[in-house]
């Protein structure tokens, strides 16, 4: 057989169905919307409007959510469709090898665990800042070489954030139903905590915080700021705050009912996600000008404290740390899902794909941890919002290019599911466009990193796991 052959053959969705049979379907509604809420509205909100608003659109913070939300939930329809035809785990790595082939499913699987690794290591550093901001008035105040990420302001390691990830790996490994548990009281705690926020500082928003509200464009040493230019910037850097609704898929294989829970679950948490986002940000920059955001990792809890609200900034953080777990579980469960399919196909060392005598994939779940205290270890906080994304956008790509060759096989060998994106020739490739342009706005570094990290997913394609393949047999 050709190499070519090789990387295009597809695997039978009825050996995902019988792989992924032993994993124990526990998650309701509730748990995928709170997995959904908790994911998406992660560290992220409690940490990248005022980053976004000092270093790319002034007030107009809140039209690149917007956008950045059209073109999430363009995507979102087509996750949800892919969803409840091919509940397995590994989302997109799973769907794309069995409607494009095993290559084009590592490469999206590959871009995935970017996502996965990075995403942990964010949010981790954003619980830390919002930690240690918590903890300085009381008089403890860590010791730089603990705080920071090796060689970032004379750090070695973030001992808060690798303590975070640790705790959430533990509790994963316990199994999906307690963490679900967990899950759903976090979700609920934070979006008060969310709500406390916009209407505390909605009482002391000052209107001309928001004059001009879109300022002139002007280039800097960060890019584009101002204008429709630094609104695009700001879209590229904010649309990692909505990829939770992937970690919410690649949890399908243990959803009850998936056919309706999964959809219900996607959009669902993104509509919510998509309407505190915008609050938030509008609040933010009503309260103080948006250039004193510049470098926080904690602008709430700044903002409150700015506007005379020092107790209400104590809640709401202290609110925030605990909320931002609920981020943490979600990542450690879908990549550890991504990392046990890759196992489990073969793609990496077999080990990753075995489950334990209660039917949990925890050598997985150890595999991506380690990889996430690593990460966190060596990239700073700053940069790694933009090294999540491009991950995230290639993967969305090509699930949206993938319901065209779905549609093609639903109702014969792939269920013909309850739900469909709609507008169909039309809306999936409007969601690959809209893909296509917010990867094209991503910095020179974040795309050079895409394409080493794509280089070295070919690399250990060709050596390995062209060799493993249980495509094999």
């Amino acid at each position: 057989m050709s190499l070519w052959k090789i990387m295009n053959r597809k695997e039978d969705p009825r050996v995902y169905e019988n792989k992924d049979g032993h994993l124990v379907r526990s998650l309701k509604v509730r748990d995928i919307l709170a997995l959904g809420v908790g994911t998406i509205v992660s560290a992220s909100i409690f940490t990248l409007p005022g980053e976004v608003a000092a270093m790319h659109t002034g007030p107009a913070v809140a039209i690149s959510f917007i956008l950045a939300a059209i073109a999430a939930g363009l995507v979102a329809f087509a996750y949800a469709e892919m969803a409840a035809a091919m509940p397995f785990a590994g989302s997109a790595y799973s769907w794309i090898n069995v409607v494009f082939g095993e290559f084009w499913g590592w490469v999206a699987g590959w871009a995935l665990l970017a996502e996965y690794f990075i995403a942990l290591a964010f949010v981790g550093s954003g619980l830390s800042a919002n930690l240690r901001a918590l903890i300085a008035p009381l008089g403890i105040k860590l010791p730089a070489a603990l705080s920071n990420a090796f060689g970032t302001d004379g750090g070695i390691v973030d001992i808060i954030s690798l303590v975070s990830i640790a705790l959430v790996a533990i509790l994963i490994s316990n199994g999906v139903n307690r963490v679900s548990r967990v899950e759903n009281g976090l979700v609920v705690l934070k979006v008060i905590a969310i709500l406390l926020f916009v209407v505390v500082g909605a009482t002391a928003i000052k209107y001309s915080n928001y004059i001009p509200f879109i300022p002139k464009y002007r280039p800097t040493a960060n890019g584009a700021f101002g204008g429709w230019q630094g609104i695009y910037a700001g879209v590229a850097m904010i649309f990692l705050s909505y990829i939770g609704f992937d970690s919410v898929a690649a949890n399908s294989a243990e959803a009850i009912d998936p056919e309706k829970t999964m959809p219900r679950g996607i959009i669902g948490s993104l509509v919510i996600a998509v309407i505190l986002f915008v609050c938030v940000s509008l609040v933010l920059v009503g309260v103080m000008p948006y250039g004193k955001y510049a470098g926080s990792a904690e602008p709430v809890g700044l903002a409150l404290r700015y506007a005379n609200h020092g107790i209400v900034a104590v809640v709401v953080q202290t609110i925030a740390v605990f909320g931002m777990f609920t981020a943490l579980i979600g990542m450690s469960m879908a990549g550890s899902r991504l990392v046990y399919s890759f196992g489990r196909d073969g793609m990496l060392p077999k080990w990753l794909g075995k489950l334990d005598k209660n039917h949990r994939p925890n050598n997985a779940v150890l595999a991506i941890t380690v990889a996430a205290i690593l990460i966190g270890t060596i990239f700073p906080f700053a940069a790694l919002s933009q090294l999540i994304s491009a991950g995230t956008l290639i993967a969305f790509m090509f699930v949206s290019l993938g319901i065209y060759p779905l549609r093609r096989r639903e109702g014969k060998d792939i269920t013909d599911p309850a739900f469909k994106m709609p507008l169909y020739p039309i809306l999936p490739a409007l969601a690959f466009l809209a893909s296509l342009v917010v990867f094209l706005g991503l910095d020179v570094q974040a795309k050079i990193y895409a394409i080493a990290w794509f280089i070295l997913g070919v690399i250990i394609y060709l050596v390995y796991g062209i060799r493993h393949s249980s495509l094999n047999k």
